[in-house]
């Protein structure tokens, strides 16, 4: 049963190579620094309260955050004048000499 358990975690979660580690509330407090560190890595945490499960730790699922576009940005942006880099090498001219 446990076998199917993490066949249908490993689908639901798109994980393939997935440890499973039965841990106590108790022994979960004492080592959730590492717990985490285990589950960040890739491994699933199942924390037990007298052998019944009560909790699952796993990475979650993020999708990668795209950029806006900036290309109406861009566009709506009117250039007047001259380049500011040409203002700064001018005083910098002027100043040398």
């Amino acid at each position: 049963m446990l076998e199917s358990r993490a066949v249908y975690t490993a689908r639901v979660h798109g994980v393939s190579d997935m440890s499973v580690r039965k841990v106590s509330v108790r022994e979960a407090r004492q080592h959730l620094r590492r717990l985490l560190d285990q589950v960040q890595a890739g491994d699933e945490v199942v924390m037990t309260r007298r052998g019944v499960e009560v909790a699952r730790l796993v990475r979650p699922q993020r999708k990668p955050v795209r950029l806006p576009d900036l290309e109406g940005f861009r566009a709506s942006v009117k250039l007047r004048g001259q380049p500011l880099s040409r203002d700064v090498i001018k005083s910098r001219r002027s100043n040398r000499y």
